[in-house]
C-alpha cells in the first residue's frame, strides 16, 4: 500500500546564496535549485525528505554533495555526517564551519561505509540510489542497516523516470540513461529486503497533470535481527 502525501506544512528548504557553495563539479544540480518552475521541483523533493526526519543524535547524507540539506539539518540533529563520492569535503566543510556549524564530511561509496554498527539515528539518500546496478542496492541497504541504530531510520528519495523528465534532463544537457540504472521499483524492492517500512510519499509534477515524478520511501530498522 501506498501512502499519499498529506496536507500537513512541508518543511522549507533553508538555502545559502547561490555563490556561497562551494566544492563541488559542474556536474552537480546545485543551479537547478534558484531556477523557477524546476527550482520548485528540485526544492520540493528534499523537502518532503527533510519532513520525514525525525531528529536525534547523529544523521548520515549520502551523496550530501554541495550540503544543501545542511542548515535544516544541523536543526534536527546534534551531529551531521555526510558521504560522497567526488565532493570536496575540505571546501564543503569550510562552507558551514563559517557559519558555526561543524561537519563530519568523508569521501565515499554507500557500499562500503567507514562507520561503526547501529551509529546513527537517520540515513537519508536523496537521488541518490537510483545511480547504482539493480544487484547493487542490496548491498547498499545492507550496509544502511548496519550503521543505523536499532529503530533508526531510512528516508530515501528516487525520480520516477518518465517521458518528461527524460525530456526535461534532455534540455538541460543531461542523457539520464548514462546516470540512471535502478528504477523506484528497484530501490524499494530492496529497502523491504532488510528494513520495516513505514510509508511511500509520492511528489506530483509541477503542473500536476503529468502525474508522480519522485517518490520518498520512509524505512526502519527493525528491532528484530535478521
Amino acid at each position: 500500500m501506498i501512502d499519499m502525501p498529506t496536507t500537513g506544512r512541508l518543511t522549507k528548504l533553508k538555502l545559502l546564496p547561490y555563490h556561497e557553495y562551494s566544492g563541488v563539479d559542474r556536474n552537480d544540480p546545485l543551479r537547478f535549485y534558484f531556477w523557477p518552475v524546476i527550482g520548485k521541483m528540485y526544492r520540493r523533493r528534499i523537502e518532503l525528505c527533510l519532513a520525514e526526519c525525525a531528529g536525534g543524535e547523529r544523521v548520515l547524507e549520502v551523496g550530501f554533495g554541495a550540503g544543501v540539506t545542511f542548515l535544516n539539518l544541523h536543526e534536527l540533529y546534534k551531529e551531521v555526517y555526510g558521504l560522497d563520492l567526488n565532493a570536496s569535503v575540505e571546501d564543503v566543510a569550510a562552507v558551514f564551519r563559517a557559519r558555526q556549524i561543524e561537519t563530519h564530511l568523508q569521501n565515499g561509496s554507500v557500499l562500503t561505509m567507514p562507520y561503526p554498527d547501529d551509529f546513527f539515528d537517520t540515513v537519508l539518500l536523496i537521488s541518490i540510489l537510483e545511480h547504482l546496478k539493480p544487484s547493487e542496492q542490496i548491498q547498499a541497504f545492507g550496509e544502511v542497516r548496519r550503521v543505523l541504530k536499532p529503530g533508526g531510520q531510512v528516508i530515501c528519495g528516487v525520480p520516477i523516470e518518465r517521458r518528461l523528465m527524460v525530456a526535461m534532463f534532455w534540455l538541460l544537457g543531461f542523457n539520464i540513461r548514462e546516470h540512471h540504472f535502478s528504477t523506484q521499483k528497484d530501490v524499494f524492492e530492496a529497502a523491504n529486503s532488510v528494513l520495516e517500512k513505514v510509508k511511500i510519499i509520492q511528489m506530483q509534477s509541477v503542473p500536476r497533470f503529468f502525474g508522480t515524478v519522485y517518490e520518498v520511501g520512509h524505512f526502519v530498522k527493525s528491532l528484530r535481527k535478521l
